[in-house]
């Protein structure tokens, strides 16, 4: 039988009082640990200090196979970190390596690779620094650019108020382990709120967030706001883990939350400026206020004078009110700035109620004046010492990383070390500024003839480039020019630099000898009878006599008497190239009855000969062997017909792109009428054009179309019907459409075709016009036409030819897709860029060799953080683009046109100290470039200067080498009559600030390599 307990049994068995006593005592003992823990946080402290203790990370040469990045939140975007690794992707595929990286502690790789924000010194102030050779800073955009550099820093007030609004108790010194990142009645406030939101949606609920939770919230959470009660969670997690990175006490991480939170916080993004962050860019942007002044004003809050007083109270309403604002900044300094001053206004009253500031103060800042602007200033005024050496990095910047705005760039965690030479930089760039000024101008002699005799000297645009050939790379020392834009014109700009192209002529010319010496020069004379040598190949044939008959049939010998050859400087010939005739002159005409040397063409600048020595390299690619398709087009029917269809394509091309260009974009009648302007208005050419173009239009269309043109009494209606009808598309082909009307048939086709799709883009044109293309060149494939035939087919051959010659150019640094299939193309036609010709003028004194140009030698993303990585360049291949001898007798030519030709003023100007003369040479050239009118009789109708260029490529001693080009657009530049006079004057001229740096006994030099 079961036993009865009854309560009062319990004691008598003393079982449940042992539970009891235990419970009790376990409440107590729970509430006296969570008494402790609420307060003081110790196990807290213990946990967090102990996990934070492992999680380390050291700078260490190579890659790392440990870093983890990122992947959330503004700040980690802003600075660049989260783009790591798609910035090292692109620079590894741009010759750059790893030098050295981050590596992490397994536990900080886990702890990042889970999501959490990891804890290290995180910067309030950080951005692009670019540093030159030297190690001077040229450039040094810090973001926010007005902070507090330490706590002490912080006036009382500012720090109190703040602690007011957000995180009360964060200072306060009794609780030395306290855990800053949780308020624990702050959290179970916002929690009960949270639950009462979801009874009531227009409750405000209170934020649960600490200052430390905030920091870590708005930095590296996705998008800076709270998105899970997991990313909460998460917060805290990661705060708690800063907090304690230093040990148990967080006495100094909780002043340093005040100081990064009152740095860093987000208040908006305003026009002309960005984003704005930290209390100090927020007075500046919205308020137009000084940061120094404010602080000034609000060390000190005891009796002031009136007008003193009201300066403070101004200043204090505007800092409460941006760390009001912070809470919905977008909204409260936008749209919401009347909410945002009353809750100013109501904020002053309750910290003067807890004694925060005293009721004076109040009262003043309630009644003082405060607006926020409309716009911002504009962008920080970052340490700028030089803007065009730091833009050439920052767009160097913009191409390695793909970043497309330099304000992303500008805001990245990276310092820069470049191969610019700051003080050289200054030099040069304060010389092309002061060319400027007219009274240095004519203090410096340069109001000659040739010179800057007229025009406005401030018009005439200066761009200099100067290089130091490195062990293994052209190191860029000097970059700028005088344009007052970001763009730069040494390696941006397409210019007709006139006959520095006869340079780039010469090395095609003197390669071309040098590789019929390794196809012939060891051959016999019996061997070199039989070659079969075109009529046209002049050079060839040359070759051939030369390695027949000399003694001496070394490479270099056979240059040197290659460059003794003649041209005949004579203008009287035409010149069938480019598709069509042309005649040249020279600069100089007593140089017209003259035939020079190759050598002394370069020196003095021959236009004449050059155009001839074009075209021999021209007839030498077309007609070298004996399977060039010029030689095989002259008997075989079959290729002619494919050289003819290329023909035809290509010229057909060139013609829609140009019809495109003119009625892309116009109504039908404006279409119609800029059809018809230059054509004679005949019925007949007005029926075939109006027919071709609008063929769906009806008889009566037609009749209104003619009767605005024609009389009723020359055409009755009668032949209106009959015009309409005989006419129309089905009657006539497109060629002879365009015949009838005496328009271009392609015109013809191209208005007809935007008439039906007027939104069809060039691509779509082309290709629908393929046929058409063909069909208006069908004439040339007969028979009878051989002569027109061999005409056309000579100018495609002639293109590939150029093809040829552009290959062997773009080895050597020219930087365009093409050139133009032209002799004129030796004195300039083709254009060229500064830095270009500086390259090939390396490649020359480099013995042959092309090295890569290094303007960033190194970067060093996120120093200081778990994700700090330092890039530089890999040591890429040098290249040999031109033997050895050909660069040295292009050397002593170039040598030759400054110590007798047009460049002979600089001769002598680079002399050291101890009397040595640093061996300079350089290649002239100047850009008239005109837009030129004829008449049909060949009469010249209009000359309109389009701009005038004058450029200097030359070497200084064994290093240094550069262009100097000056510059003047229309619709200045017929005002002016310098040549290249001009910028060899102005590098004589730059002589006594250049000589320092060029000096080899000089101590002060640039390090070589980085």
């Amino acid at each position: 039988m079961r036993e009865k307990v009854t309560r009062e049994a319990w004691p008598a068995r003393g079982v449940p009082v042992f539970y009891v006593v235990l419970v009790v005592v376990g409440m107590a003992v729970a509430s006296a640990l969570g008494y402790v823990e609420y307060h003081f946080s110790r196990l807290q402290a213990r946990y967090f200090s102990g996990v934070a203790s492992q999680l380390k990370f050291k700078l260490e040469p190579g890659p790392s196979a440990s870093i983890r990045f990122p992947h959330t939140g503004p700040y980690d975007h802003r600075l660049g970190y989260a783009e790591l690794p798609s910035y090292l992707e692109r620079l590894e595929s741009r010759g750059y390596k790893v030098a050295m990286q981050a590596q992490l502690t397994p536990e900080l790789s886990r702890l990042i690779a889970a999501g959490y924000s990891p804890p290290y010194r995180e910067k309030d102030h950080a951005g692009l620094q670019v540093l030159d050779c030297r190690g001077e800073t040229i450039f040094n955009f810090g973001h926010p650019e007005r902070h507090y550099p330490e706590f002490a820093a912080i006036p009382r007030v500012v720090a109190d108020t703040l602690l007011f609004i957000e995180n009360r108790e964060l200072l306060d010194p009794t609780y030395p382990t306290r855990n800053p990142a949780v308020e624990w009645a702050r959290l179970g406030r916002a929690a009960v709120g949270h639950v009462a939101k979801v009874f009531d949606p227009d409750y405000e609920a209170p934020g649960g967030s600490t200052l430390a939770t905030q920091l870590v919230k708005y930095r590296h959470s996705p998008g800076g706001v709270t998105t899970s009660a997991f990313e909460k969670l998460r917060q805290m997690y990661s705060a708690s883990l800063r907090a304690y990175a230093n040990g148990t006490d967080t006495s100094e991480a909780r002043r340093r939350i005040v100081l990064d939170y009152l740095n860093t916080v987000p208040l908006a993004a305003a026009a002309g400026y960005g984003e704005v962050n930290g209390l100090g860019d927020g007075l500046w942007t919205w308020y137009g206020a000084d940061f120094d002044a404010v602080n000034k004003l609000l060390q000190d809050l005891s009796d002031r004078p009136e007008l003193d007083r009201k300066q403070q109270a101004r200043a204090f309403r505007q800092v409460l009110s941006l760390l009001i604002a912070q809470r919905r900044p977008t909204y409260l300094l936008g749209r919401g700035r009347e909410r945002l001053a009353a809750l100013t206004d109501s904020y002053l009253r309750l910290l003067a109620n807890a004694r925060v500031i005293p009721d004076a103060l109040r009262d003043a800042a309630l009644s003082a004046p405060v607006a926020l602007r409309d716009e911002a200033l504009g962008p920080p005024q970052a340490e700028i010492r030089s803007w065009k050496a730091a833009n050439v990095v920052r767009y160097k910047l913009v191409s390695l990383l793909e970043t497309p705005r330099l304000y992303d760039i500008d805001r990245l965690d990276l310092a820069v070390r470049s191969t610019l030479d700051a003080r050289m930089q200054d030099a040069v760039a304060n010389m092309l500024q002061r060319l400027r000024e007219p009274a240095y101008v004519k203090s410096a002699k340069l109001q000659e003839e040739r010179l800057l005799a007229g025009g406005d000297p401030s018009a005439v645009l200066y761009s200099f480039t100067l290089y130091e050939k490195g062990k293994d790379a052209n190191l860029v020392r000097v970059q700028t020019d005088s344009f007052g834009q970001p763009f730069d014109t040494n390696d941006g700009a397409k210019l007709e630099l006139g006959s520095t192209a006869k340079l780039r002529t010469l090395a095609t010319y003197l390669d071309v000898i040098a590789s019929l010496h390794g196809r012939y020069g060891g051959l016999s004379r019996e061997a070199l009878r039989d070659i079969p040598i075109h009529r046209k190949d002049a050079i060839t044939r040359w070759a051939i006599g030369y390695l027949s008959q000399a003694s001496d049939k070394s490479l270099s010998a056979m240059l040197e008497a290659a460059m003794e050859r003649r041209y005949s400087a004579s203008p009287s010939e035409s010149f069938f190239t480019g598709g069509g005739l042309h005649t040249f002159s020279n600069f100089k005409h007593e140089d017209d009855l003259k035939v020079p040397t190759v050598r002394e063409a370069l020196r003095n600048s021959v236009n004449l000969a050059f155009v001839r020595v074009m075209r021999d390299i021209v007839h030498h690619y077309m007609y070298r062997s004996t399977d060039t398709p010029a030689r095989l087009l002259e008997d075989d029917r079959t290729q002619r017909e494919a050289y003819l269809t290329r023909f035809a394509d290509h010229e057909g091309l060139t013609f829609i792109r140009n019809f495109y260009r003119k009625y892309h974009g116009l109504n039908d009648e404006r279409a119609l009428e800029s059809l018809l302007n230059g054509v004679r208005p005949t019925p007949v050419r007005l029926a075939v054009v109006y027919r071709s173009v609008r063929p769906e239009a009806s008889l009566e269309e037609f009749r209104t179309f003619l009767r605005q043109r024609v009389s009723a009494a020359l055409l009755p209606d009668r032949a209106v019907a009959s015009l309409y009808g005989q006419y129309s598309q089905e009657h006539y082909s497109l060629q002879d459409r365009g015949y009838l009307a005496h328009v271009h048939p392609l015109e013809l086709w191209l208005a007809g075709y935007l008439h039906q799709r007027p939104d069809a883009n060039l691509r779509q044109v082309v290709n629908a016009s393929a046929r058409e293309r063909q069909d208006v060149y069908r004439w040339l494939f007969k028979t009878k036409a051989r002569a027109a035939q061999d005409k056309r087919i000579g100018m495609v051959i002639e293109r590939e030819a150029f093809t040829q010659i552009h290959n062997h150019w773009k080895r050597l640094g020219y930087p365009f897709g093409s050139l133009v299939p032209s002799y004129a193309t030796a004195i300039g036609v083709s254009g060229d860029r500064p830095a270009a010709l500086a390259e090939l003028i390396g490649i020359i004194l480099n013995d042959g060799v092309r090295n890569p140009t290094a303007r960033v030698v190194e970067l060093h993303f996120a120093s200081g953080t778990p994700y700090e990585t330092i890039v530089r360049p890999d040591t890429a291949a040098r290249e040999r683009v031109m033997a050895p001898e050909v660069a040295a007798a292009l050397k002593r030519t170039l040598l030759a046109v400054v110590e007798g030709g047009t460049a002979r003023r600089v001769h002598g100007a680079y002399t050291l100290p101890d009397k040595t003369q640093l061996k300079v040479g350089g290649k002239t050239g100047t850009g008239d470039n005109r837009l030129e009118v004829y008449g049909a009789h060949g009469q010249l109708i209009q000359s309109k200067s389009v701009n005038r260029t004058a450029a200097f490529a030359f070497f200084l001693g064994d290093r240094y080498f550069g262009v100097i080009a000056a510059y003047v657009p229309a619709p200045f530049a017929a005002n002016y009559n310098f040549t290249s006079a001009l910028p060899v004057q102005i590098l004589k001229n730059l002589a006594p600030e250049l000589l320092p740096y060029l000096n080899p006994e000089t101590a002060d030099r640039c390090a070589e390599q980085p």
